[in-house]
């Protein structure tokens, strides 16, 4: 492959907390077409487990692992330019990894390690900028100006996307590294469930997933046969036939509308796109803008809140559009 085919492919690796995966994309603009018209190709992609429980060394030795054997599976004798999305940030003041979820990255020099073993520039997002960045350049918020990307899964997170000084959308991370990230609002300070972070009642610790699943059980939800939570799509289907688990569903529901609405009242985005396995519940997006629009300070609320339309690899795809 030549020099100027490899400076036309990107590289974008994404850090889950159970999965990691890697692309190589090809991004091009037909002749004669604006650059808001480009269009996006995934030559090869990867997944392996994360498995964090094995600790700090072995994420960074697999992560860099996944990329050469992404590189090689695209055919390239080199890597072309490469960006990451992870959990957290890091720390302007210190270089060291901040308020991710997978905690063994917290307080470690991901970022300079990852690109000493590498032995070249990475770009590095929050997973959860990625993600809206990719859905606002190719999926569900593309055409609109101010994008919020909102990721509902394991955690809670978010990003804010606006046309950057090329026109083209950026995501925005802030002098803290912590732009958009909605899921640390504590609806609750005193009260609410204990969150990773150290805080209590944060948004994350209602609307996540595990968070569902686990109001299920305390309400004296049934359990699955071996013992365990009964997972988010068992709890659904359900529903109409269990009177705890279309509550605590609804109440879900009313908590979403409440916490989405503080972004709509800062930020007033033009669309919400929502992702993760979460963002599957049809309701949101009916119910839960109604719910909303009883929190913004306005008489209507005109944003539309919409799902994802690139799947399960926006994350992946916008760590790709980083460098």
């Amino acid at each position: 492959m030549t020099t100027h085919e490899l400076g036309r492919l990107r590289l974008g690796v994404d850090l889950g907390g159970t999965k990691m995966e890697a692309v190589v994309v090809r991004i091009s603009a037909a002749p004669g077409k604006a650059p808001d018209q480009e269009s996006l190709e995934v030559v090869t992609r990867l997944r392996r487990p994360t498995e964090r429980g094995l600790g700090y060394q072995h994420i960074l030795d697999a992560l860099l692992q996944l990329v050469h054997d992404t590189a090689r599976q695209a055919g390239l004798a080199g890597l072309p330019p490469v960006g990451v999305g992870m959990p957290g940030s890091i720390s302007h003041r210190s270089g060291l990894t901040k308020n991710a979820n997978t905690t063994c990255l917290n307080g470690r020099p991901f970022r300079a390690d990852f690109v000493a073993k590498l032995g070249q520039p990475v770009r590095f997002a929050n997973d959860a900028n990625c993600f809206a960045l990719a859905e606002a350049r190719f999926g569900a918020g593309h055409g609109h100006r101010l994008v919020f990307g909102v990721i509902l899964g394991t955690g809670v997170g978010g990003g804010l996307v606006f046309p950057g000084a090329s026109g083209e959308p950026d995501a925005w991370d802030g002098p803290q590294g912590i732009g958009g990230e909605w899921g640390h609002v504590s609806l609750e300070p005193v009260a609410g469930p204990a969150c990773y972070c150290g805080r209590r009642g944060c948004i994350e610790t209602y609307l996540c997933g595990p968070a569902i699943e686990a109001a299920y059980r305390a309400r004296g939800g049934q359990a699955a046969k071996d013992g365990s939570l009964l997972s988010l799509p068992e709890l659904v289907a359900r529903r109409e036939q269990d009177a705890v688990a279309q509550t605590v569903l609804d109440e879900h529901c009313q908590l979403f509308g409440r916490a989405i609405a503080t972004v709509i009242n800062i930020v007033d985005p033009d669309v919400i796109v929502l992702g993760g396995g979460v963002s599957n519940l049809p309701w949101l997006y009916d119910r839960g803008r109604s719910e909303a629009a009883k929190w913004v300070f306005s008489d209507e609320l005109t944003t539309p809140i919409v799902k994802h339309r690139l799947g399960d690899s926006a994350g992946v795809i916008g760590a790709a559009l980083l460098p």
